[in-house]
């Protein structure tokens, strides 16, 4: 694990919120999403921003109990953006172009705010989103950066700079998908957040680009309407069927492990051993988050 604090729970679903519109902030906690993005990037115009950082800390020196409390920083201003939002309601920061040295930018900047604060060292985390060419290269060493405890990917960036056309199941992307499944895997952290899909008016297709990110190893994705959010709650949570059939392969591995064999099979005769109790394991982890 490469976060220096507490890692926070593993959320199913991000709810973008534009930093710069109180009514929305307002009731952002009422949408049902396990974590909230407060949006100081790209949902708010160059103009707004320095109100939108007011607006966004004032909001989270008293926000409500719920929701993981994010704020997504711009990568060209992390200083003044954490300086204004860092307090005790802060989960962390979603830090977008994640490379290498803005992380450690970051990472001295959320020390530093911790310090004036008085937060515990290592409370403020990151969320480490990947939309770049260089970023997705070295999505290893991102992934191994002081405080990051989950990395996303970032589509519509990435497809631009590495002039992809992707089609409406986006395979274009695949590759970029499972390196970066593999570079958090590989570091420890939580499994990744799948991207946005931006097609609102479409609770099909977001149910089918969401199945699809959970079998590519995905555990939650980002949405920018507050309608996605069932429905992404809904696919990145286990099943009744599926924890209990989660249950039973524990149960019978355990069983094996005490009368010595460590092997044995399913009611309808699957092998199971070790590895395939460690997939049914992370069912009930998710399960046991709401997850």
């Amino acid at each position: 694990m490469t976060a220096v604090g507490t890692s926070p729970a593993i959320a199913r679903s991000y709810l973008y919120v534009p930093g710069d519109q109180p009514d929305k902030l307002a009731r952002a906690a009422t949408r049902g999403a396990d974590a909230c993005i407060l949006d100081l990037e790209d949902a708010v115009v160059p103009a707004h921003k320095p109100a939108a950082r007011e607006t966004v800390g004032t909001f989270l020196a008293d926000a409500p109990a719920g929701p993981q409390w994010w704020v997504r920083v711009n990568a060209d201003t992390p200083a003044d953006d954490i300086a204004a939002v860092a307090g005790a309601h802060l989960t962390g920061v979603v830090v977008p172009k994640a490379d290498v040295d803005l992380l450690a930018e970051v990472d001295r900047l959320l020390g530093d705010a911790e310090h004036t604060h008085r937060l515990p060292a290592g409370s403020l985390v990151v969320f480490a989103l990947l939309e770049t060419a260089g970023g997705v290269w070295r999505a290893d060493a991102v992934a191994a950066a002081r405080r990051v405890v989950r990395l996303g990917l970032g589509e519509a960036d990435l497809a631009a700079e590495l002039r992809l056309q992707p089609g409406p199941d986006r395979a274009e992307l695949w590759p970029m998908r499972s390196r970066v499944v593999l570079a958090g895997a590989a570091a420890g952290l939580a499994p990744p957040v799948g991207p946005t899909e931006t097609v609102l008016r479409d609770p099909d297709r977001l149910e089918q680009t969401s199945r699809l990110l959970l079998r590519q190893g995905f555990r939650g994705r980002t949405a920018i309407h507050p309608a996605q959010v069932p429905v992404v709650n809904r696919v990145f949570s286990p099943t009744d069927e599926e924890v209990a059939a989660a249950r039973d392969v524990v149960d019978r591995l355990a069983d094996a492990e005490r009368d010595g064999s460590g092997v044995t099979v399913t009611a309808d005769g699957r092998f199971i051993d070790a590895a395939v109790a460690r997939s049914a394991r992370e069912i009930l982890d998710r399960a046991a988050v709401g997850g």
